[in-house]
This record gives C-alpha cells, sequence and structure tokens, in this order.
C-alpha cells in the first residue's frame, strides 16, 4: 500500500472540436458508489454523449454511452491512469455538431480532453492509510493516547475487557512500523499490535 496523487477537488474543461461541444468533470472519489454518484450528478439530460470511467485502487470501470466501442470510455480511463491518478471519476459530455469524428477522432477527443482536464486540475497527495488493533494492559493506555497524535494516528473504537484495553487506530502506513516499535518497548513486550483487515 503507498501514498497516491488524487484531484484536490471537482474540475472541468470545455473545448470545442469541429463543431462538437465536449465539456469533461471531474472529481475525487472514495468508492465505487461514489463515483457512480458523481456520474449520475455530472450527465447532462440533453447531451449526445455521457461517457465516462473512474478508477479507485485496482477497480475500474468506463463506459461509451453509445458512441463505437472503445472509442470513449476507454480513453478516458486512459487519461487517467495516464496521469497516476487513483479515486478519480471522469464524465466527458459531448453536443453532437454535425460533423463526424471517426473513431480515431473521438479517441483524441474524449481522450484529451479529460486528460487536459485532469493536467490543469489542482492535486494532492492521498496518505496510504491503515487499520490497526492495539491490545494492552489499562496502566499503558493513557500513554498510547497522549502519544497518537505523534504517529498521525486516530482512534476509531476503543473497547475493554478483563484483559486490558482493545484500540482500534486508522494511521498512515509509513507509521506503523515506529509506532510497533514504541508500543513493544513501552510495553516492554506484553502489548500486541495487528493489522485489522
Amino acid at each position: 500500500m503507498s501514498d497516491t496523487l488524487t484531484l484536490q477537488g471537482p474540475a472541468q474543461l470545455q473545448q470545442d472540436i469541429r463543431k462538437s461541444r465536449f465539456l469533461a468533470l471531474a472529481a475525487p472519489v472514495e468508492d465505487a458508489e461514489a463515483a457512480l454518484a458523481f456520474i449520475a450528478q455530472a450527465s447532462t439530460r440533453d447531451a449526445t454523449h455521457n461517457c465516462w470511467a473512474y478508477r479507485i485502487g485496482a477497480q475500474y470501470r468506463f463506459n461509451d454511452d453509445g458512441e463505437p466501442g472503445g472509442s470513449a470510455g476507454r480513453p478516458i480511463l486512459l487519461a487517467i491512469e495516464g496521469q497516476g491518478l487513483d479515486g478519480v471519476a471522469v464524465v466527458v459530455t459531448r453536443w453532437f455538431g454535425g460533423i463526424k469524428l471517426g473513431v480515431g477522432g473521438l479517441v483524441r477527443a474524449y481522450g484529451g480532453c479529460a486528460a487536459e482536464c485532469l493536467r490543469l486540475a489542482p492535486k494532492v497527495v492521498r496518505v496510504a492509510q491503515v487499520s490497526l488493533r492495539v491490545d494492552c494492559d489499562f496502566a499503558l493506555a493513557p500513554l498510547l493516547h497522549a502519544r497518537l497524535r505523534e504517529f498521525g494516528a486516530s482512534k476509531r473504537e476503543e473497547t475493554h475487557s478483563a484483559e486490558g484495553v482493545h484500540l482500534d487506530l486508522d494511521m498512515p502506513a509509513a507509521n506503523v512500523e515506529t509506532f510497533t516499535a514504541f508500543v513493544r518497548e513501552a510495553s516492554r513486550g506484553r502489548a500486541q499490535v495487528r493489522a485489522l483487515a
């Protein structure tokens, strides 16, 4: 799991290509449900075509919306991938202007419009997060609470049992090794840190 690049927020770009109007709308998305909701909201009813693609980790989908197969959705997906972006959905809407572009022209128009929109959009690094469970005795819990911020950790849940305290945390993947070593040392090897699925 590594840090990825995504969009800072929604972006758009309009281009006129041989009398057809193309409008690219892009946004950061967390999951497939959010991507499909963005696509539904960004699609325009009076347009000739609303073609789209999204990539979230290993998950991706694209749609040509009536354009010749492979001429719209896939080029949009390739624009996302070509810029190394993740967690991004793009809709390129076309209003037909009367001049046919041919498959090659459509690939260049859809892919180019999406790529330029993404190129101009402000981007941010999305830090890879992991979820951990820490099992420790009651005496160690106050020290852990006091030091969580230092490791960029946030507490999701805390439960107690006869054995002690159970903390579920989210933290940047890059800090896990240091945090685990800190817990091991502070507890003299008695506390357990393990990844949550």
